[in-house]
């Protein structure tokens, strides 16, 4: 069985491996599917944390980042919880393909190393706080 501690860092390794992920996504074009990741790494992170500030080791099962967040005693900016708000929107490309249709229509890669910038730097904040 593990314990909290190999808990939070199967959470962590498994973002990290998501958001390397992210990179070749978008290096092929694949805009969508790279913040479909972004989104899974952020929530795994964020799963990392329940883990760390929770009883229980193992997290609830819900994608919504916000919901995942109000459960940790992490405190993010406003700019940040809107953030997160509008990655909810990218969660929702893996599980609907005909919302995954209407993302490719507007999702260009301007706009999307917008995003993963911004989620890099999040991500990295995120990591800190885990210490």
């Amino acid at each position: 069985m593990m314990d909290k501690e190999k808990h939070i860092q199967y959470w962590l390794l498994t973002a990290i491996d998501d958001s390397e992920a992210v990179i070749h996504l978008y290096e092929a074009g694949k805009y969508v599917q790279a913040l479909f990741f972004t989104h899974l790494f952020l929530e795994k992170i964020l799963k990392a944390h329940w883990v760390k500030d929770n009883d229980g080791n193992v997290p609830p099962k819900i994608h919504n980042l916000m919901h995942l967040y109000e459960r940790t005693t992490l405190e993010l900016s406003d700019d940040e919880k809107i953030f997160l708000r509008r990655m909810n929107t990218f969660q929702l490309e893996g599980r609907y393909p005909d919302y995954h249709a209407s993302l490719h229509k507007i999702m260009k890669k301007t706009d999307t190393e917008k995003i993963l910038t911004q989620a890099k730097e999040l991500f990295i904040c995120l990591q800190e706080k885990l210490q």
